[in-house]
């Protein structure tokens, strides 16, 4: 049969998410992350397509806010649950789903598309770049000891109830978004996402757990984690997994991690999705006991080239032509005259003579300032045209702090 692409009706919610789950290797979600994926999820921002009465394919998208470089927070579409059966792979409808979706993504004038992906090579050719890397590390506690900075030992600590102190800790969360580019202001309902505790999902471990850090009474900084113990002809042996942890300061920083240091009966740190640039790395006494690793995390594609470039600010002034490839969306072809600093920036049309080539794909990498311009011309994927103009627009794009995407979606 032919297959149909179409908007989802929400009548066929369930059949389309069957399909998702297939596609993903068939394990079915906790009833209660099912529940808030229906919740969050809109029909109107969801393509299914269909092989009769089957539906075989499925995406959507979540319109997210994301901190860019400079502390604004602007719309992007977080991309979701891409996922073909595998009786259907290779017919296109990848594309066909992929080319459907940015421009519904246009329509609704959001010019950044944003996703995570479980395999990395696909995007590319979509025009996603990795703008974003996460952190993770398994850290011999037993071993490893931290240098505290002035001001820890004024923190206190207390343990809490997770729910009890959801709204206070999303509160400090929603504080700290404009300053770090990547990072997602928690619209409603995503609050219960990164608090989500299946004991499906657990691995053996303890429910979520959280302490958190006040200083006079003010909240600075918490942590979400959980424990597994287990018994061993040497002794007990226990393992802290880190959810997520926030701080407002480096002494709130220092004093959670020193907490998590040093909980009984555990000799094992696991991190997962941190900053690539988290203090702690700084702050550790032997940094190849951290078992230290880089992944990519969120990947970026500019729908608008002009209004995404004009989204964010620049660590330095740039005056730029750059001349941009975008096969898949060929609105985006063309020379753009990109000028800006740390107040503001413009990007338009222009006839001039182009000084940067390269493709939207490098553009996404470098948007939130985490890879250089530099770094993708090393790769030949950046080509010079006017001498000096990489390097100007290379610094131009940093971040001062690394990008970091805080949770999948």
């Amino acid at each position: 049969m032919t297959t149909q692409l179409r908007v989802l009706d929400p009548a066929e919610w369930d059949e389309w998410y069957a399909a998702i789950v297939v596609a993903f290797g068939g394990l079915p979600d906790a009833p209660e992350e099912l529940d808030l994926w229906r919740e969050l999820i809109d029909p109107e921002r969801s393509i299914a397509v269909w092989d009769g009465a089957v539906c075989v394919a499925a995406t959507s998208t979540f319109p997210f806010r994301i901190s860019v470089p400079g502390g604004a927070v602007v719309p992007a579409a977080g991309v979701t649950g891409v996922g073909v059966m595998g009786t259907h792979r290779r017919r296109g409808i990848l594309t066909s789903m992929m080319r459907r979706q940015l421009d519904d993504v246009r329509e609704r004038g959001e010019a950044l598309a944003v996703l995570t992906a479980s395999e990395p090579a696909i995007y590319g050719r979509f025009g996603y770049g990795i703008g974003t890397l996460s952190l993770s590390a398994e850290i011999d506690t037993a071993r490893v000891r931290l240098a505290l900075p002035q001001g820890s030992d004024g923190v206190r600590l207390r343990y809490a109830k997770v729910d009890e102190s959801l709204a206070r800790c999303e509160a400090l969360y929603a504080r700290l978004v404009p300053g770090r580019p990547g990072m997602l202001a928690r619209q409603p309902g995503w609050d219960r996402m990164v608090t989500l505790d299946p004991a499906s999902q657990r691995g053996g471990g303890s429910p979520l757990q959280c302490v958190l850090a006040e200083r006079d009474g003010e909240l600075v900084g918490y942590a979400r984690y959980r424990v597994s113990v287990t018994s061993e002809p040497t002794g007990v042996a226990g393992t802290v997994s880190l959810a997520d942890l926030e701080a407002v300061d480096p002494a709130a920083h220092a004093a959670l991690w020193q907490y998590l240091f040093d909980l009984d009966l555990t000799s094992t740190l696991v991190v997962k999705s941190r900053p690539a640039d988290d203090p702690f790395q700084h702050l550790v006494s032997d940094v190849r006991r951290c078992g230290v690793r880089l992944r990519d995390a969120l990947h970026v594609r500019l729908v608008d080239v002009g209004a995404a470039l004009e989204a964010r600010t620049y660590a330095a002034p740039v005056d730029v032509v750059l001349d941009v490839e975008d096969a898949f969306c060929p609105w985006n072809a063309g020379r753009w005259r990109l000028t800006g600093d740390t107040k503001g920036a413009s990007c338009a049309r222009t006839d001039e003579a182009a000084e940067l080539a390269l493709s939207v794909r490098e553009l996404g990498a470098a948007y939130l300032g985490g890879t250089t311009l530099c770094a993708l011309a090393g790769a030949g994927r950046v080509r010079e045209q006017r001498q000096g103009a990489l390097a100007e627009a290379s610094t131009a794009f940093g971040s001062e702090r690394a990008p970091w995407l805080p949770h999948g979606f």
